[in-house]
């Protein structure tokens, strides 16, 4: 949790710094599933980053599993798509070979998130 990092950073005591936790959360200033939700879709538009490397970044920052899936359920399906179009398009490839200029193509993705089934399924045109 970021405020408990850096509540520790400005030496606050254990025992406070579970008293403000506790406080926020009260008032809904703190809000994990809420937190998960606007994370996914900001990594997905503005970093266009996919489902697996938002669920690994979620989990880093020890956002409850739930949480996680309910983010991952709000995403839109089609803008999902059509990032990961984007993606595959915007990379540019010189290779004359279509079958090793895709494997490139989908490796690219795979490091940006995205499930290597979807992206051949793109490139195939079945989606």
């Amino acid at each position: 949790m970021d405020v408990k990092q850096k509540l520790q950073q400005w030496k606050a005591e254990d025992i406070t710094i579970q008293k403000i936790i506790n406080q926020l959360e009260r008032e809904d200033f703190i809000n994990e599933e809420r937190y998960a939700i606007a994370f996914a879709k900001g990594k997905l538009r503005h970093n266009k980053w996919g489902r697996n490397k938002i669920i690994y970044a979620l989990q880093r920052k020890n956002i409850p599993e739930l949480y996680i899936q309910i983010a991952m359920g709000e995403m839109d399906e089609e803008e999902y798509l059509k990032t990961l179009k984007s993606v595959l398009s915007s990379k540019k490839i010189e290779e004359n070979d279509p079958w090793i200029r895709n494997n490139k193509l989908v490796k690219y993705a795979v490091q940006k998130g995205f499930q290597a089934e979807l992206c051949w399924k793109v490139l195939k045109g079945d989606v």
